[in-house]
């Protein structure tokens, strides 16, 4: 009797034990299945949440067959300008690829491969190795342009003239120390859409001397002919 007894109090406590240990899982389980779904939530929250990234952290995506470009002018004397063109950097301070006077970058209007950049100072520098760059850009070539400090000063008629056939609306009232940034092309027939120009005036001027740095983004076409 007693035998029996302590066979069926064994199996009451295997039992028990057993209900307990099936508890157990039964509760890691479902805090496991929390765990995993609450991070799911917020995965999902986080794909929402993330912008989209546009090349050269253009505002919406350009349309196929265009060219992604942003830039900035310089800042006064100190920061040279900016110029990012799909999503590569191709003119900056850090590239020490920039100067004080005209920054410019020419770029293959078909396959817009960047195949020379240059600075050209116009406040102690001379105009003609400009002009001469100038007669030099092949037919379909986007010419990207940014000022730096002052731009203008060494500046002639037959420079503002070369610029002006690049599609430039904004060259030929171009003075001392004014911030600009210009899009054109060699061969264009109508002015560009892409240029910004800001007067240096002693009254609105954001820095003592010089004007507001200028940012400009947009899309060119490539050419296809």
């Amino acid at each position: 009797m007693m035998l029996r007894t302590g066979g069926i109090l064994k199996l009451a406590a295997l039992l028990s034990t057993l209900t307990i240990v099936i508890c157990l899982i039964l509760h890691f389980m479902e805090i496991r299945t929390d765990f995993w779904q609450r991070d799911v939530s917020v995965n999902l929250v986080n794909e929402v949440a993330k912008p989209v990234q546009h090349k050269c952290g253009l505002s919406k995506a350009c349309p196929e067959k265009h060219f992604a470009f942003k830039m900035a002018s310089g800042a006064a004397s100190v920061v040279g300008p900016k110029m990012c063109l799909e999503d590569k950097t191709i003119m900056s301070t850090v590239k020490n690829n920039v100067g004080r006077g005209i920054n410019i970058a020419l770029v293959n209007g078909r396959t817009g491969e960047v195949y020379k950049t240059d600075s050209f100072d116009m406040w102690a520098g001379n105009v003609a190795p400009l002009i001469q760059f100038l007669k030099g850009i092949e037919e379909g070539t986007v010419v990207m342009m940014a000022s730096f400090d002052d731009p203008s000063t060494k500046l002639n008629d037959e420079a503002r003239k070369l610029i002006a056939d690049l599609g430039s609306s904004v060259i030929n009232k171009l003075g001392f120390r004014d911030n600009w940034l210009f899009v054109g092309g060699k061969g264009i027939k109508t002015k560009s859409p892409f240029e910004q120009h800001i007067k240096n005036n002693a009254e609105t001027n954001k820095f003592e001397g010089w004007p507001e740095v200028l940012e400009m983004e947009g899309c060119v076409p490539r050419r296809e002919d």
